[in-house]
């Protein structure tokens, strides 16, 4: 049975030595680098279980090593040892993703313990990750890790199978096309065409026709018969975008056509009949549509058998980075430039901007970026102006909202004095109502209150130490 691996990257050989000896009894292989640069050198071919980390190192900081093993991801459990311990080193560890602090001089107890906890750790994460895929962060096109997102993947990979009509709602720009190519992909009708219809890019007139075809001399123009949608998609699927554009009139032709399977050509007499699965998408909200009179119900209900949600990239967590990393190096590609990765600024502007057309925005920015400039990494001076007076805006609404609650709170009695809050509380009040705006994402409300996040995680722990 192979050894698990432990990575101690300490320039002090007296500790290095005392670490050795305490772990001797257990099943680990100790690989020592006394540097920084010999640290990340190894962890660039090897990743180990368990990383033992110096902060304070001959030619680098610790925490940059630390926050450079987080930013990419590295599936390994970090302890940080430093004889400078103190809270805010240790809040900022952990704030950068450390697993555990150790302050020398530490026990052999003290290490073992920890060594012992980030290895089971690992081992768990790793029977988690066999068993269920349940953090995939691409899947049939998407790109995505949030729990928004798995739900997504769960419900397309249940519903492609079945012979059930699917209806996908979701804001402009979120993938809807994406989710019915998904769908069709994984369905027994593979094989067969997936023809997508987008019934608002059609003029009204014609999208009967665009639909079920024609027989020539139908109408004026109509020089020969023609095919439409549902005889092109027979033994596949027809993805019919932004239905709820469609008139009432044609509506009702396409809930026959649903019923039955069968349909006549525009002009034609002949009844056809076709196999064909169909999936429907919409940005609006369908009920809505219905009680207003533009939508059908009988055809609402025909429809809705399996819904499917997809999620703004507002509510996706980090997934706008994610999707921003890809592009970048899609795109960088593309035009010949040599781009590798964002500014710490720009990633944290990516998270907190509220992308109001969701990834095909994201896109149209990357692209944007890349086209007009050029280097190595992109920085915030590189993004669109107009994204960044709209985020500017953002942050002044948010700012507004806290400054007009505080002062709901306190204006009751201009002359009483114990209305006067310690400076501690109130910044503790404005820091809370601005992760509450952001929806708990801590990241975001930092970067519009123009504060680092591991300032308010420190804060944070400070007023729980105070009122413990």
């Amino acid at each position: 049975m192979q050894k698990n691996q432990v990575l101690a990257i300490e320039d002090n050989e007296p500790i290095v030595n005392l670490v050795r000896r305490f772990l001797e009894e257990e099943d680990i292989d100790l690989i020592h680098e006394n540097t920084a640069a010999g640290g990340i050198e190894y962890l660039t071919h090897k990743i180990p279980a368990a990383v033992l980390l110096d902060l304070n190192l001959p030619d680098k900081n610790g925490m940059e090593v630390l926050k450079e093993i987080t930013r990419q991801g590295m599936p390994t459990n970090v302890i940080v040892m430093t004889g400078h311990g103190s809270v805010s080193n240790a809040v900022e560890a952990m704030t950068n993703g450390a697993f555990d602090f150790l302050e020398k001089p530490f026990s052999s107890d003290r290490l073992l313990v920890s060594v012992r906890n980030a290895l089971e750790h690992r081992k768990l994460r790793e029977i988690v990750d066999q068993i269920d895929d349940l953090n995939r962060s691409r899947f049939c096109g998407f790109i995505g890790r949030s729990p928004k997102m798995q739900a997504v993947y769960t419900t397309i990979e249940n519903a492609a199978t079945s012979k059930a009509t699917i209806f996908i709602l979701g804001e402009s720009g979120t993938g809807k096309e994406l989710a019915a190519q998904a769908i069709h992909k994984l369905s027994p009708r593979a094989k067969g065409p997936f023809i997508p219809l987008n019934c608002a890019a059609i003029p009204a007139d014609l999208v009967e026709s665009e639909i079920f075809g024609h027989v020539r001399g139908a109408f004026t123009g109509a020089v020969k018969d023609r095919e439409g949608a549902v005889s092109r998609s027979n033994q596949g699927t027809l993805f019919l975008d932004e239905i709820c554009e469609m008139s009432i009139e044609l509506q009702a032709k396409m809930l026959r056509f649903l019923q039955s399977g069968q349909f006549q050509r525009v002009g034609g007499n002949s009844i056809e009949t076709v196999d064909v699965r169909i999936v429907c998408a919409t940005n609006r909200e369908p009920m809505t549509e219905v009680q207003a009179g533009r939508f059908r119900e009988d055809l609402y209900y025909r429809l809705n058998v399996i819904p499917i949600n997809l999620p703004p990239l507002s509510e996706r967590e980090r997934d706008a980075l994610y999707i921003a990393r890809h592009l970048l190096d899609k795109f960088s590609k593309e035009e010949n430039k040599h781009f590798v990765e964002f500014n710490e600024d720009v990633e944290n502007f990516l998270l907190s901007y509220n992308w109001p057309g969701n990834v095909r925005e994201l896109e149209n920015v990357l692209r944007n970026i890349i086209v007009l400039n050029d280097g190595s990494n992109v920085t915030l001076n590189m993004v669109p102006d107009q994204l960044k007076s709209d985020k500017s805006a953002v942050n002044k609404s948010i700012m507004n909202m806290v400054q007009q609650n505080y002062h709901q709170d306190s204006s009751t009695d201009s002359t009483d004095d114990s209305k006067i809050k310690p400076l501690w509380q109130v910044e503790s009040e404005a820091i809370e109502r601005a992760i509450t705006l952001c929806g708990g994402n801590i990241p975001k409300a930092a970067v519009l209150l123009d504060v680092s996040a591991s300032t308010i995680y420190r804060k944070k722990q400070s007023w729980d130490d105070n009122n413990s």
